[in-house]
């Protein structure tokens, strides 16, 4: 199964979304699009593909998305689809594509629809809390 992964490693839910995918014996396509950054198009499919629109996919917390008004109402979506291109960090993520489909990984959990196996259980997430109990079921 071919993987992409859109990654940031400063971000805990995108690590956990990663480790996941590797216990689970994949190796997917790591793109750490804050040192790569995003084209229109690449941004355009994503979303698309996800069902997401820009202020969907806006990272509201811990970026500069307040500073740049970005969260006032009527904002349009190309003037975030701008600033989006201009500073990466405003993507939420992690983005994961899949031959079964594409999600925005939050929680970390999401991206368990998008895999056929599951890591060996039990599998914790970063924080202790259980995300595949010891008989290899998802725990909800």
């Amino acid at each position: 199964m071919t993987i992409t992964i859109y990654h940031n490693p400063d971000c805990g839910t995108s690590r956990n979304v990663l480790a996941v995918l590797e216990a689970a014996g994949y190796t997917p396509t790591v793109v750490e699009y804050l040192k790569t950054g995003w084209t229109l198009d690449q941004l355009l499919k994503l979303f698309t593909d996800a069902g997401l629109t820009p202020r969907t996919a806006l990272r509201e917390t811990k970026s500069p998305a307040r500073e740049l008004g970005l969260l006032e109402p009527g904002v349009s979506d190309e003037t975030i689809l701008s600033a989006m291109l201009e500073a990466p960090v405003l993507v939420n993520r992690p983005i994961v594509v899949t031959p079964k489909g594409t999600k925005l990984c939050r929680p970390s959990e999401v991206v368990l629809d998008l895999i056929d196996a599951y890591p060996p259980g039990p599998f914790y997430k970063e924080d202790g809390q259980v995300m595949i109990d010891a008989d290899g079921k998802r725990v909800v």
